[in-house]
């Protein structure tokens, strides 16, 4: 199979599904040049590319006439870009000692081989833990990443935090400034399978976004034996005729309960599509990142921003508003649109305590809690949860 000699025909769109899948996630730069490689081996089951820089893998079958089996290596996102430009017909491709030749129609290319002695040994995607639909998990994965960090030198904070425990699957992401909570089920393997994982954001959502969310086969969650779940340290998906390996990181996801609050001491209900363009509008005089006050009071919302050197605005909603009798605070105003974005009802449930204390955004439910006898409101049951840190208003 390590024969360097290699020789296939395959549908063109075919190719290029495959080489640009495995390519998105190989290094641009790396001191080792081998990890650039997408790996080709032919076999009699058709085709299978693969890519590896040690923290990401990524293997892809498809079907193939071949007529000559072995492996070989070549660059992936050079051979993604002339594929993709390449006429729609079928793709001969053979080598011969150190080139690749590609043929499809008048087209015509002849590629490096790289050398596999120095290549590593791709990872084993681990023991399937369960599955889920994948229109669930792109949209759980969408969701929470929204409130995911970005700094590294916090890398715990720059994943995504799935808590297995059976049939539930709870994901989380946080930058300290807001936080994400989805929760969603799915069929585990065993009913009595616990698992705490922590998997880079990043990665997570380039693997949700080549998923095929219009299909019904379930996308495969592979993280280690039931006993010792992600022991072996790897978060495996795999779907249809694709599988990818990330290595976890290797950080203790910060305790969030205690930020979630039980009551409110207000509530209010906004139409999310006129909020976000009200919001984008005032926000045209704020100095970068600079905050949204937003002004409550029964049946409405008033929004205010202002910039040192650009004047100010305000706009005015309708709203349901209940609790104290009116509330003034401030947000920051991309996060506030951040979390907007994700939430999937027309309309969004704000949650407050004090103008200094977080506030949580909640998918409209069917129906709003009714006061307690001490005048505060429950949180909502819902299956999602954003919580906002606040802008410290002056006085």
């Amino acid at each position: 199979m390590e024969d360097d000699r290699v020789s296939f025909r395959v549908h063109r769109d075919d190719l290029a599904d495959a080489v640009s899948w495995v390519a998105r996630s190989l290094p641009t730069k790396n001191t080792q040049p081998i990890l650039r490689a997408a790996v080709i081996t032919a076999d009699d089951a058709g085709l299978e590319f693969a890519g590896f820089d040690y923290e990401v893998s990524s293997r892809v079958r498809i079907a193939a006439e071949v007529d000559q089996p072995g492996r070989v290596a070549v660059a992936g996102k050079l051979l993604a870009d002339i594929v993709a430009s390449m006429p729609t017909k079928p793709v001969e491709v053979s080598t011969d000692g150190s080139r690749m030749l590609l043929l499809a129609g008048s087209a015509r290319f002849e590629l490096p081989l790289m050398p596999l002695d120095d290549y590593p040994q791709l990872p084993t995607l681990p023991e399937v833990t369960g599955t889920i639909s994948p229109a669930d998990f792109v949209g759980a994965v969408t969701q929470v990443a929204s409130a995911a960090g970005r700094d590294d030198t916090l890398p715990m904070l720059t994943g995504i935090h799935i808590e297995i425990d059976g049939s539930s699957l709870q994901l989380t992401a946080t930058d300290r400034f807001r936080l994400a909570l989805r929760t969603i089920a799915w069929q585990p393997t065993a009913e009595a399978v616990r698992a705490k994982l922590l998997v880079p954001a990043k990665t997570l959502v380039d693997n949700a976004r080549t998923l095929d969310t219009h299909v019904d086969d379930p996308v495969e969650i592979a993280v280690g034996g039931h006993t010792n779940v992600g022991a072996e340290g790897l978060f495996g998906l795999h779907s249809a005729n694709r599988e990818t390996t990330t290595r976890m990181l290797d950080a203790d996801f910060p305790n969030i309960q205690p930020l979630l609050p039980k009551t409110h001491t207000s509530m209010a209900t906004v139409e999310i599509a006129p909020l976000v363009d009200a919001i984008r509008r005032v926000s045209l005089v704020a100095d970068r990142n600079s905050q949204v006050r937003m002004h409550f009071k029964d049946g409405e919302v008033t929004l205010y921003a202002s910039g040192v050197d650009s004047g100010e605005a305000t706009e005015t909603l309708p709203a349901v508003f209940s609790g104290v009798d009116e509330l003034l605070i401030a947000f920051n105003s991309g996060y506030l649109k951040d979390g907007l974005s994700v939430i999937p009802t027309e309309r969004v449930v704000f949650g407050f305590t004090e103008p200094s204390r977080p506030a949580i955004m909640i998918p409209e439910p069917e129906q709003l809690p009714e006061a307690e006898a001490d005048g505060t409101f429950p949180t909502p049951a819902t299956d999602f949860t954003y919580l906002l840190m606040p802008v410290r208003l002056p006085g």
